[in-house]
């Protein structure tokens, strides 16, 4: 069984729902956890208020939404387990998607959800994060070295110069801060995280959108145990080397 964490909102529904729907199709069962236990729904812009004109770049793909629809329809949905009610002991992975709006901070900044995240690390059991959801790994601090459990490892997440700070910049006139969660980019704040910034692998320079039939076309890093990528156009790739690595576990 895998553990995937919400935040209380806000999260991005590509990330979290495509790699549901491949564990599900592959029989693996997921369990939510939010912080206070209850449901938890995706950023509603990238739902249904959408980019205006710029929908075609920004906005949530049609078959993604639809996975993201029936992921929300799932009973353990529906009764997500509470942050500090998670014994990470039960589950065989853990999973953590990302988002851009404020409420994925009551994920990013959870001491209960590092102590989740510290736990799967320590017993070397599969770990799955991308984009801002590396974020929470980066601030997972080893109590017996003082630096990240991500340190020693090649990771991915939300590069900076090439979708970050682009998104920011087209956005920004009505949008402010939405694309920049914190003053600091995702990339800077991973990169500071691990043992050299040559370790921070930013994949092709020009990305392009994975899907069901094509999943080649996304990029993800694989480092043991722990599996990332970067935004919401690799989530087919990074769901069937997901399911992959935790089929060979379980």
């Amino acid at each position: 069984m895998i553990l995937m964490l919400l935040p209380t909102c806000d999260y991005d529904p590509t990330e979290s729902s495509v790699p549901w729907q491949a564990l599900r199709s592959a029989g693996i069962k997921v369990c939510f956890a939010t912080p206070q236990g209850l449901p938890a729904y995706a950023d509603s812009r990238l739902v249904d208020i959408g980019f205006g004109p710029l929908n075609p770049l920004l906005m949530t793909r049609k078959p993604d939404l639809a996975s993201y629809r029936q992921m929300t329809e799932d009973a353990s949905f529906r009764k997500p387990l509470s942050y500090d009610a998670v014994d990470p002991s039960e589950f065989d992975g853990l999973l953590i998607p990302g988002g851009h709006a404020k409420g994925m901070r009551t994920l990013l900044e959870s001491a209960q959800a590092q102590r989740i995240a510290l736990y799967f690390f320590n017993a070397d059991k599969p770990v799955a994060a991308v984009c801002h959801g590396v974020l929470l790994l980066a601030r997972t601090l080893n109590p017996d070295t003082g630096f990240s459990v991500l340190r020693g490892r090649k990771v991915t997440a939300l590069v900076a110069n090439t979708m970050e700070l682009p998104a920011w910049a087209m956005t920004a006139p009505w949008l402010g801060r939405y694309y920049r969660t914190y003053p600091q980019t995702v990339e800077a704040e991973v990169t500071a995280a691990l043992s050299s910034p040559a370790d921070f692998l930013r994949g092709p320079f020009l990305a392009v959108r994975d899907s069901v039939d094509q999943p080649q076309r996304g990029f993800v890093v694989s480092d043991g145990q722990l599996l990332t990528a970067r935004w919401p156009g690799d989530c087919h790739r990074f769901a069937a080397e997901w399911v992959r690595l935790i089929g060979a576990r379980i």
